[in-house]
């Protein structure tokens, strides 16, 4: 461009200059052996133009033939690859659907330099290698794959950490996450990997930390991010009942904010947890003050295992529960066995009967007598020992049935 350029600026001179030089336009001899060749300085520019023009024409023309050439051979050989390539990709898929790994694993890696996009065809032969086991050749494509994929290497680290969850390499993998997280914090794939390797390795702060991106994604609905983040707090607890004892646990339960401290899953959790730290007291404090929140058989569960010293505190809340949901089978049961464990025999009894006459529990049968054999009425007693011995072989026979 930049000679032709010239070669107008020359020409534009010489249309300009030409007719103020008309009458002084000089000659130019140019002498040979036997010829001599006479023409003006204008001449002599219009032919050197043109000549320059003839020299570009036919340096233009080699240069298109050989590009043409190039073409042509890449045409017949890169063509005849690609399309090779791009029928071995979709035999690959095939065999994907078919579950035969092995003939993937050989289908996606021939030509997958001529394929449409190498570096699918690279990550689908290393998921196959790996489910065939092959960790050698797994390694092998991921790193072909990381070199053909260039810049965008956001498909290889997910496909990288999905092997490694796989192959249970547990801690590559959640750092692995933690890279993919600061380039791609909202990505779906790279949450879902992220909630598997922070469950898996028992990074359960993590895990919370990324449940609103979760819920912003739709990965899950807010009852499924509910469950998760319970799960997670539930896993923290055991955590910290490990390292620090029910001392740093009730540390720890004070520290949290109220919406998880009224949490029912949680505080049923942590009076477990309480319970068998021996820690009564305060297991029976989450209990009393769950119920005033909010009525839930759960808790009634864990009435009968407190060992304290207040059983009018437990007694005046059943009682308040009665008043407000009525006599359900549960409340009269767990009435009978705080009474039960407090001697109170008679009160005991007619709580259990109560609860028989809603529904027939083993269990209750089993206390019932108990309770009786304290108040004499031995008969009785055996009596209903036998209700319910009968009670649960028919239970074993229907399971078995």
């Amino acid at each position: 461009m930049l000679k032709v350029l010239l070669l107008f600026i020359v020409l534009i001179v010489g249309i300009v200059l030409g007719p103020l030089m008309s009458g002084h336009q000089g000659y130019v001899l140019i002498q040979t052996d036997k010829n001599n060749i006479t023409t003006s300085i204008t001449g002599l520019v219009i032919i050197f133009l043109l000549l320059q023009f003839l020299l570009i024409f036919i340096g233009w023309c080699y240069r298109r033939l050989k590009r043409t050439s190039t073409s042509t051979h890449s045409w017949i050989f890169g063509g005849y690859k690609r399309n090779r390539a791009r029928s071995q990709t979709k035999q690959a898929l095939l065999k994907l659907a078919e579950g035969d790994f092995k003939q993937v694993e050989r289908l996606m890696t021939r030509n997958a330099n001529h394929a449409e996009y190498p570096v699918v065809n690279y990550l689908l032969a290393a998921e196959a290698a790996q489910r065939r086991g092959d960790y050698f050749h797994t390694s092998q494509y991921i790193e072909q794959a990381a070199e053909v994929a260039d810049k965008d290497q956001l498909p290889v680290d997910i496909t990288r950490v999905r092997i490694q969850l796989a192959q249970g390499e547990i801690y590559a993998a959640r750092e692995g996450v933690d890279k993919l997280l600061d380039h791609a914090p909202r990505h779906p794939e790279v949450l879902r990997l992220a909630e598997q390797a922070y469950s898996l390795s028992g990074n359960y702060q993590s895990l919370i930390d990324i449940l609103p991106s979760m819920l912003k994604v739709n990965l899950h609905n807010e009852e499924e991010i509910l469950k998760l983040r319970q799960q997670a707090y539930i896993g923290l607890m055991n955590q910290v009942i490990a390292e620090k004892g029910d001392t740093g646990l009730k540390v720890w339960w004070k520290d949290q904010s109220r919406r998880i401290r009224n949490d029912i899953v949680l505080q049923v959790a942590m009076a477990e947890h309480l319970i068998e730290c021996d820690d009564h007291e305060t297991a029976q404090q989450i209990i009393l003050n769950g119920l005033k929140q909010q009525y839930d058989e759960r808790f009634l569960l864990l009435i009968p295992h407190l060992q304290t010293s207040d059983y009018e505190a437990i007694q005046k809340m059943l009682s308040q529960l009665l008043k407000q949901h009525g006599a359900t089978p549960l409340l009269n049961s767990t009435l009978g066995q705080v009474a039960l464990r407090h001697g109170e025999w008679a009160n005991a009894e007619s709580a259990f009967k109560a609860a028989l006459v809603q529904r027939p529990d083993a269990h209750d049968y089993a206390w019932l007598a108990d309770a009786l054999d304290r108040l004499q009425k031995r008969e009785e007693a055996n009596q209903t020992r036998s209700k319910g011995f009968m009670l649960t072989l028919k239970r074993d026979n229907a399971t078995e049935a």
